[in-house]
């Protein structure tokens, strides 16, 4: 297990324990790493991870607070971590989508109009380097979208919607604790779009290949 998903499922067991409650400020950080027998910039990514997920609320020059949702909630938001790992079906996802996305690609190459090209380029020029990790996976679904409905086949683009609506979690998770997420996503997307801009089918196709199997590979090393 990674040490930032042991710092998550440590501060999970605390509010199990009833030692955190909804509204409890935490330890000051080097009270807590040592407390939890963790490094503190592991424990500093994990309260950032658990900050994106609502658990925590970082109030700057104040603390780290748990967010005032009730127990319950606060443990089915904290549940995906361990679902993460536990569920295989998100790599069973991620292998169709490794079919179809590559496709759509390729059609898209052939049959995008100056309209989708642009659509593309606004959605790739909404990011940079200092988007967050919601931001940066906002920006992957939509990229994702505009390409399979550059395609002209709705009903594949159907198809890739409500694949890519089930890959949000392990996203976000990527995103997290991958080094470096947001500047290999944009260029693997900056590539795609030029593949497809030139109308080259078959390189807009093999880069889609390496970007969806990119993140399936981290899944399977995550997992």
């Amino acid at each position: 297990m990674a040490v930032t998903d042991e710092a998550i499922l440590r501060i999970k067991e605390m509010i199990l324990a009833g030692e955190l409650a909804p509204g409890d400020r935490l330890p000051p950080e080097k009270e807590l790493s040592e407390r939890l027998g963790l490094s503190r910039s592991s424990l500093r990514e994990a309260v950032k991870a658990l900050e994106v997920i609502r658990v925590l609320d970082v109030r700057r020059g104040d603390g780290t607070y748990v967010t005032s949702l009730e127990p319950r909630l606060l443990l089915e938001a904290m549940s995906f971590v361990v679902d993460l790992h536990d569920d295989q079906s998100v790599l069973e996802i991620f292998a169709v989508r490794r079919i179809l996305e590559p496709a759509a690609s390729a059609l898209a190459a052939r049959n995008a109009d100056e309209d989708d090209l642009a659509r593309l380029r606004e959605v790739i020029e909404s990011v940079d380097h200092a988007t967050d990790v919601e931001g940066l996976v906002a920006h992957d679904l939509e990229f994702h979208r505009g390409i399979a409905d550059a395609t002209g086949n709705s009903y594949l683009a159907g198809l890739i919607d409500s694949l890519s609506s089930h890959t949000v979690r392990a996203r976000i998770w990527r995103g997290i604790t991958q080094e470096d997420a947001v500047g290999r996503t944009l260029a693997e997307h900056h590539a795609i779009l030029e593949a497809i801009t030139t109308g080259d089918g078959e390189l807009a196709s093999a880069l889609t290949v390496a970007h969806v199997s990119g993140v399936e590979q981290w899944l399977r090393s995550a997992l």
